[in-house]
């Protein structure tokens, strides 16, 4: 009896292996996940407190509770393990994951980040690469309980595990009706389900305004992670850490989890570019084609195939451990070219060009960009760089000290040349000062005329007036004396005389 109820209280566990993102991108996936799309705001003490997580190192995790619609009891557990780098030593941390018991309640997730959406699929590349390294090193038992899985999963698209719909309703596939599998499905099962998230997808509001992304850069890239995605039977869906998603009801339909009551039925959506879901076993080439002509489903579907192939996966490892990843990308693509089937890596890239790398928010280097040799700095000895820095220093102080002596050569020349101008202006000033004193020692000349005295200076200046008034006003000339002279000159010269000759008439002058 006590065997009956500890088998009944036992909790279903399922595992989740999140792949790719940081440490912020994983927690933006939890957050995703944890929440009620139905009961947003709808919160109790249970949920509120998420377990902790570790995902600071090599290998993270945590747990989550899924809980049934009143938040009252558990369904299930799930836990998470993270790993955010595909290298080959990681793999012996995944491999006790993957038993014969666990590997039918896994599910495989990797994160892309739409900050950097023309890495994806180099990124789904490694991942992929990483992923047949890890399953092949499992054991004979456990590989024949993952064919069966692979099985178990064509066959929903026969029997209608999943519901899907189109915009009237829900279409149900009856079990009796069998679906053969369409070209280019399931082509290169995994053994495990995954399930591609492509978060922050609010970012391609920037990649419109700011780096001239159109309609069809996003169809084309839906349009690609959709075929490659279609040959290893996998789900896509779009998030926004500030928009409600569908992706708890996708990982929970993923798992088996279908106990909650009032839980709407798993639509796919590819009309609204940033609330993309396509579940499992329902694209098709066909539903390719009609989102944008002029893509080439089945040229992307033999270029991925190529891209994947086992013996490039064991080239790509071997090159892996000792460091040289680039020379065998390079080596690759030759292969791919010699085989006549481009790679679909590159025509990926060269389409979704990285035209404006440095005006785009910046995450976490990956490791295709750390082996990137366009992107490694080769550090100096230090003796050497020290020896280096001297020399600039020393060259930096020579070019002041040149510039410094210019300087002070040309403040010389200055100098000399402002004391003479500023002598002849004094000399000019001590003169104007002199003749100043002299005039107001000496007085306003008087002149004494018909009994009447009269100031030479001020009769001079209302003559010169005169003068120059009338000359606007008159375009005759002025007569003239007969010896040649003007009125008016023959009066200033007059007056001259009787200042010059006149100086004892002076008040100051009678008085001496």
């Amino acid at each position: 009896m006590l065997d009956g109820v500890a088998s009944v209280k036992k909790l279903p566990k399922k595992n989740i292996l999140v792949l790719g993102g940081t440490s912020d991108t994983e927690r933006e996936f939890l957050e995703s996940l944890s929440s009620h799309p139905s009961k947003p705001h709808r919160q109790t003490d249970r949920v509120s407190r998420n377990p902790p997580i570790a995902n600071q190192f090599a290998l993270g995790y945590t747990y989550q509770d899924v809980l049934d619609a009143e938040h009252e009891d558990i369904l299930a557990r799930l836990s998470l393990y993270f790993l955010a780098e595909p290298t080959a030593p990681f793999v012996g941390f995944l491999k006790p994951l993957l038993t014969a018991n666990t590997l039918p309640e896994c599910l495989i997730v990797i994160l892309l980040d739409w900050t950097q959406p023309w890495l994806w699929l180099r990124e789904l590349r490694e991942w992929i690469y990483f992923l047949r390294q890890l399953l092949a090193s499992l054991d004979d038992e456990t590989l024949e309980v993952m064919r069966d899985v692979m099985i178990e999963w064509k066959e929903r698209r026969r029997g209608g595990s999943v519901a899907v719909g189109s915009g009237g309703g829900a279409q149900e596939i009856k079990d009796n009706i069998s679906i053969p599998l369409g070209t280019g499905e399931w082509d290169e099962a995994l053994g495990v389900p995954i399930c591609v998230v492509c978060q922050k997808a609010d970012k391609m509001e920037y990649l419109e305004k700011e780096l001239g992304w159109k309609e069809e850069d996003f169809d084309f890239v839906l349009q690609s992670l959709r075929t490659v995605l279609l040959k290893h039977g996998g789900s896509l869906i779009y998030t926004s850490p500030s928009a409600p998603n569908s992706l708890q009801a996708l990982i929970h339909s993923s798992l088996g989890i279908h106990s909650l009551p009032n839980q709407p039925p798993l639509r796919h959506n590819i009309v609204e570019r940033d609330k993309v879901l396509v579940p499992s076993n329902w694209d098709s080439w066909g539903k390719i084609r009609v989102l944008r002509e002029g893509f080439n489903v089945e040229e992307m579907s033999i270029s991925w195939s190529n891209d994947i192939r086992s013996s490039d996966v064991k080239q790509r490892n071997e090159s892996r451990e000792s460091g040289d990843t680039h020379d065998a990308e390079e080596k690759n693509g030759e292969e791919a070219q010699d085989d006549g089937v481009r790679s679909a890596v590159t025509f990926f890239e060269e389409v979704i060009d990285n035209t404006d790398r440095d005006h785009l928010p910046l995450k976490t280097i990956t490791l295709d960009q750390r082996n990137d040799p366009m992107v490694e700095i080769e550090s100096l000895n230090t003796q050497e760089f020290l020896s280096g820095q001297l020399k600039a220093i020393e060259s930096i102080k020579a070019e002041e000290e040149n510039s410094q002596v210019e300087k002070d050569g040309r403040r010389d020349k200055l100098g000399r040349r402002s004391s003479t101008e500023g002598s002849r202006s004094r000399d000019s000033n001590r003169v104007a000062e002199e003749n100043g004193r002299v005039n107001d020692h000496i007085g306003p000349v008087r002149v004494n005329m018909g009994g009447i005295q009269v100031d030479a200076d001020d009769m001079l200046r209302k003559l010169k007036d005169r003068e120059n008034i009338r000359n606007p006003e008159t375009d005759t000339q002025p007569l003239a004396s007969p010896d040649g002279k003007s009125q008016n000159d023959a009066l200033a010269s007059f007056f001259a005389g009787l200042m010059k000759r006149g100086g004892s008439n002076s008040p100051k002058a009678q008085s001496s």
